[in-house]
C-alpha cells in the first residue's frame, strides 16, 4: 500500500505531548491510556484458569498440565499477532479489523461474528462460574434456582455498568484486584508445589489412548485456548491505549510467562493433590464448575485449607465478574465496529443519547447470555466459546501474514518476529504457524464437540446468512466496506436512507483547499437538509504527503511542514463544519505517489465520493510527448488527477485547477 497514515484514529494531534509522539513515531495514540490495557488483558487471563481447569482436567486427565503448556505455545503466537495487528490498523473490533484490511468486508464479518459468540459465551461462564465459587461463603449459590437466579443478576450488573460507560476509576479497581489475584494464584502455586509435588503421580496415571483416550486429550486442547481470554478486548482498544514499542515487546513476554507459570503450575498442583482429576470417571459439580477450590480443600492444615479456601473464592469471584465486565466491553467495542460499518443493521449498534455507548448491542447480548446461563452446563459453554475463539483466530493469524504482503511499507509499532524473506516480502513463522494449530485445534473441537458443531455452525451459518441479506436489499456490496456516521447510530428515526456515509477531500495546500472543503460540505448538508440536525454525512480530509523515494517512507519530517498539514486540517475541519449535519474527520497520509494513495484510501474507507481540485499538468514546454501544455485535451490536468478519475470506485467531483491569478490572489491558510 502506497500510503502511510500519521498517528491513529480521525484527527491530528493537537496537544504537545501528541506532536512530540508523531515525531517521534514511537507511541500508540492514547485517550484512554495503558493502565486500561492492563486491565482488560490481565483480569481475562486472570479469570481463565478459575472456569477452563475443572473442564480440560475433565478430558485430558493426568496430562492436563501438559495440555495448558502447550496452549500457552498458542497464547504467545496468538499475542504476537494481535499486537502487530491492533498496531498496524488502530480501529476497534480486533479481528474483524486485521480481516478487513486484509481480505474483504465479508471475511472481516465472519471474524466479527465469531468473536461476537465469544464474548456472549464468556459473560455466561464467568457469571456462572462467579456464582460456584461464591458458594463456598453461602452453599445455595452453586446449585439449583439460586445459582442460576445469582448469575443472572451478575449479567444485569454487567451490563448495566458498561451502558453507563467504562470510567478510569473502575479500571483503577480493576488493576488492584488482578494484581492481588495473581499474587494469590502465584502464591498458590508456590505452596501447592512445595506440598504436593511428586513426580511418580505426575506421569503413572497417564495412560495415552485410554487414560486419556486421544479424542479427549485433543479436545480439551482445544478447550484450553481459553487462555486466549482478553486478547479480543484489548485489541478492541486500538486507538485509545497510549503504549510505546517497548511496552508492547514487554505485555506479549509478560502476559506469556504468565499464562506458562500460573496455569501450568495450577494445573500441575491440581493433578497431584486431588486424585479425582487424574480418574477416567467425570469430575462431579463442585470441581467442575469451581476447581481451584478443590485445591485448597487437599490442603491437610485446617489453617491453611480454610484460609485457601476463602481467600481463592473470594479473589476468583471478584476476578471472574471483572473478566465479564471486560468482555461485555469488549463485545459493546466489537457492536458499535459492525454497526459502523454496516455489517449489522445500525438499529442494532445504536448509541445511549447520554452515555454514547451501544446499549441495544448490550441488551441483547445479557439476553443471549442469560438463555446460555440456564441450563447450567459449563462444558457446553466452553466448547462453544472454544469453537468461536479458534475460528477467529485463524482469521487473525491469517490476515496478518496477508498483510505483510498487502502493506509492505505500513509502519508496525510492532512486528511477530522470527519473520523470514518470501517473494520478496517479510513473512512471519510465528503467525503462520499459529494460523496452522489453530486450524488443526477448530476442526478438532467440530469433530468431537457435538455442541461447538451444531451451535456454533448454526451461529455461524445464521449470521453470514443474515449478513448477506441485509447488504443485498439495502443494495450494498457483500465485500466493500461501506460506512455510516457516528451521528447515525445516535438517531432515533431515520426519515429516509442516508446518500452521503461520507465524502473523501485530498488536501495539497493547493489555493482551492477552502472551496474543495464547501463543495463537499455542501454536497452532504444537501443530502441532510431535512434531517434532524444530530445526523449527518462525514467528510475525509486527508493531508497527502509525498515522500521521495530517497528516503524511507517514515523518515522523520521538518517540523514546518507538519506544522503546516495540522494548520490545513484544522482549517479544513472549520470550513466543513460550518455546514448543518456534517461532521468532518482528519488524517495524514505519506504516499510514493499522491493518486494510488487517493484511490486506496476512498476504498478502504468505503466512501461514496471523491471531492478533489484538479491540479495543474506539467509546465515543461514541448508537447504532449513531455508532458507539456501543447498535447492533446486529456492533458488539461495533471497525473494525479487523471489517476484518480481512472482508477477510482466511487464518482469523482473536480473543481477546476488553480489559475495563476488564484494563486496570486489568495494568501495562505491561517492557522
Amino acid at each position: 500500500m502506497s500510503g502511510e497514515h500519521h498517528g491513529f484514529g480521525e484527527h491530528p494531534p493537537e496537544t504537545a505531548p501528541e506532536r512530540a509522539a508523531e515525531a517521534a513515531f514511537d507511541a500508540v495514540r492514547t485517550t484512554v491510556g495503558s493502565p486500561v490495557l492492563f486491565a482488560v488483558v490481565w483480569t481475562a487471563l486472570a479469570s481463565g484458569i478459575y472456569f477452563s481447569l475443572g473442564v480440560v482436567a475433565d478430558h485430558a486427565l493426568g496430562l492436563t498440565p501438559v495440555v495448558f503448556l502447550i496452549a500457552s505455545g498458542f497464547f504467545g503466537l496468538a499475542t504476537m499477532t494481535y499486537v502487530e495487528g491492533a498496531s498496524l490498523h488502530q480501529d476497534k473490533g480486533g479481528s474483524t479489523v486485521f480481516a478487513r484490511y486484509a481480505f474483504n468486508e465479508l471475511w472481516s464479518f465472519i471474524a466479527g461474528w465469531a468473536v461476537l459468540l465469544d464474548y456472549i459465551i464468556l459473560i455466561a461462564v464467568c457469571a456462572f462460574t462467579a456464582t460456584n465459587y461464591a458458594a463456598a461463603f453461602w452453599a445455595p449459590l452453586g446449585r439449583g434456582a439460586v445459582e442460576i437466579a445469582a448469575a443472572i443478576a451478575v449479567i444485569v450488573y454487567v451490563a448495566g455498568g458498561t451502558i453507563r460507560g467504562f470510567q478510569s476509576t473502575r479500571a483503577r479497581r480493576l488493576i488492584v484486584i488482578v494484581v492481588a489475584d495473581l499474587a494469590l494464584q502465584l502464591a498458590l502455586v508456590v505452596v501447592g508445589l512445595a506440598i504436593f509435588f511428586d513426580g511418580h503421580v505426575l506421569t503413572s496415571d497417564i495412560h495415552l489412548g485410554s487414560t486419556p483416550k486421544w479424542s479427549d486429550a485433543i479436545f480439551a486442547l482445544g478447550v484450553a485456548t481459553v487462555v486466549l481470554t482478553g486478547l479480543e478486548s484489548a485489541s478492541g482498544l486500538a486507538g485509545e491505549v497510549g503504549v510505546r514499542r517497548a511496552g508492547l515487546k514487554r505485555l506479549v513476554a509478560s502476559s506469556t510467562a504468565f499464562v506458562v507459570v500460573i496455569y501450568t503450575g495450577i494445573a500441575m498442583v491440581a493433578v497431584m493433590a486431588i486424585p479425582a482429576v487424574r480418574s477416567p470417571k467425570p469430575l462431579d459439580d463442585d470441581l467442575l464448575n469451581a476447581p481451584v477450590l478443590g485445591i485448597a480443600d487437599a490442603f491437610h492444615q485446617e489453617w491453611l485449607r480454610s484460609g485457601a479456601k476463602y481467600a481463592l473464592a473470594a479473589a476468583a469471584t471478584v476476578t471472574l465478574i471483572g473478566a465479564a465486565n471486560s468482555a461485555m466491553l469488549g463485545l459493546s467495542r466489537l457492536g458499535y465496529s459492525l454497526s459502523l460499518n454496516r455489517q449489522i443493521p445500525s438499529a442494532v449498534g445504536r448509541l445511549h443519547p447520554t452515555r454514547s455507548t451501544p446499549y441495544v448491542v448490550i441488551v441483547l447480548a445479557a439476553v443471549m447470555a442469560i438463555v446460555l446461563v440456564i441450563p447450567a452446563d459449563l462444558d457446553l459453554l466452553v466448547g462453544i466459546y472454544a469453537f468461536g475463539s479458534l475460528l477467529g483466530l485463524t482469521i487473525a493469524h491469517a490476515s496478518v501474514v496477508r498483510l505483510r504482503f498487502t502493506e509492505p511499507d505500513r509502519r508496525r509499532p510492532y512486528a511477530v518476529p522470527f519473520s523470514v524473506p518470501f517473494k520478496g516480502r517479510s513473512l512471519p513463522l510465528p503467525s503462520v504457524l499459529g494460523a496452522g494449530l489453530a486450524v488443526l485445534a477448530w476442526v478438532s473441537v467440530i469433530v468431537f464437540h457435538s455442541g461447538a458443531r451444531y451451535v456454533g455452525l448454526g451461529w455461524m451459518g445464521a449470521g453470514i446468512a443474515l449478513y448477506v441479506v441485509y447488504r443485498t436489499t439495502q443494495e450494498k456490496s457483500v465485500f466493500q466496506r461501506i460506512t455510516v456516521p457516528e451521528q447515525a447510530l445516535r438517531q432515533v428515526a431515520r426519515p429516509q436512507e442516508v446518500s452521503y456515509g461520507s465524502i473523501l477531500v485530498p488536501l495539497m495546500g493547493s489555493p482551492l483547499d477552502d472551496d474543495i472543503i464547501q463543495t463537499a460540505g455542501r454536497l452532504a448538508g444537501e443530502e441532510h437538509e431535512d434531517f434532524d440536525d444530530e445526523e449527518g454525512a462525514v467528510v475525509e480530509a486527508l493531508w497527502i504527503i509525498e515522500v521521495p523515494m530517497s528516503l524511507p517512507i517514515d523518515a522523520r519530517l521538518p517540523d514546518g511542514q507538519l506544522d503546516q498539514a495540522r494548520a490545513a486540517l484544522r482549517r479544513a475541519k472549520a470550513v466543513g463544519e460550518e455546514y448543518v449535519g456534517v461532521e468532518v474527520a482528519t488524517a495524514t497520509i505519506r504516499t510514493r505517489r499522491a493518486g494510488q494513495a487517493i484511490v486506496e484510501e476512498a476504498q478502504r474507507r468505503g466512501v461514496e465520493a471523491i471531492v478533489m481540485a484538479a491540479e495543474e499538468p506539467s509546465r515543461i514546454r514541448g508537447g504532449a510527448r513531455l508532458g507539456g501544455r501543447g498535447g492533446p485535451r486529456d492533458n488539461f490536468v495533471g497525473e494525479i488527477t487523471k489517476y484518480v478519475v481512472a482508477k477510482a470506485t466511487c464518482p469523482v467531483i473536480l473543481t477546476a485547477p488553480p489559475t495563476d491569478d488564484a494563486i496570486s490572489s489568495r494568501a495562505p491558510a491561517e492557522d
